[in-house]
């Protein structure tokens, strides 16, 4: 298909095969060091994947922040990602990471519905502020929250920050690929599922971080959705589409301090 290199992520990082299991070693040891600190597998819906883990802070929390993770909404659980909860923990805020079905056995709309309903659980057992982040298909999904068709409007109203990495804002390119066997996007779907396509967020400070080695086709989608929302974007210098995301682990950067910020 005439797309699919540009979204070939992993045959242009070298090493690509080792952070898998390298991120399943490091989540599952944060795991294990927050002891009672950690919920895992809390379910906000009716499948086994409908679940996400919750990290408690030691002290009264500031506010929630949810991080939705990545894989083109066809791979990965929140159980790889554990370790990304430190930066927000270590400033004061409790983390929670859900879970979802994927594609084929759900379509893209229907993952955005489930996690409206991870969003809404996870805001009825919490107080505060929420702040949102997610990688790629994460990222696409914690910007299409911003829709106002689908969040309560008081759970949307909490929403102060939300932090799409390395999104896909527009859904229409990957008609294109070859991973649309398992996607199934039709133009409709990809019209509406596309954030590049929605209004701009009318409260919540959006900022969009991406990295600089990325993919070109990653940079060009996080420059649209900025242009479509007028926001700022973050491009990270030497970072890929795979280690971008590590700026969560460190309380200190300029990634956890934005979604923190109080």
């Amino acid at each position: 298909m005439p797309l699919d290199d540009a979204y070939a992520n992993a045959a242009y990082i070298a090493g690509a095969e080792t952070y898998p299991p390298k991120w399943d070693a490091a989540a599952t040891a944060f795991r294990e060091r927050l002891g009672t600190h950690a919920e895992v597998g809390v379910s906000y819906g009716g499948s086994d994947r409908q679940v996400f883990d919750f990290f408690n802070t030691s002290d009264a929390p500031k506010g929630t922040m949810i991080f939705v993770h990545g894989g083109y909404w066809k791979a990965f659980d929140r159980s790889s990602w554990s370790h990304l909860a430190a930066g927000p923990l270590a400033a004061g805020w409790s983390v929670a990471m859900p879970s979802y079905d994927l594609c084929p056995d759900l379509r893209i709309s229907d993952i955005t519905q489930q996690i409206v309903q991870a969003v809404q659980v996870i805001a009825a057992r919490t107080e505060g502020p929420l702040a949102l982040a997610g990688h790629s298909a994460g990222g696409h999904l914690v910007a299409r929250m911003l829709d106002p068709a689908v969040l309560s409007e008081a759970v949307r109203d909490r929403i102060v920050r939300v932090a799409p990495i390395s999104p896909v804002a527009d859904l229409m390119p990957l008609l294109k690929t070859s991973m649309n066997e398992i996607l199934r996007l039709d133009e409709a779907e990809a019209t509406a599922e596309s954030p590049t396509r929605m209004a701009p967020p009318a409260a919540a400070d959006v900022r969009i971080w991406v990295g600089a080695e990325e993919r070109p086709v990653f940079i060009e989608q996080a420059e649209a959705l900025a242009r479509a929302w007028g926001i700022d974007t973050t491009i990270v210098p030497g970072k890929h589409h795979f280690d971008v995301i590590d700026a969560l682990e460190d309380a200190q950067s300029d990634l956890v301090r934005f979604l923190t910020a109080t």
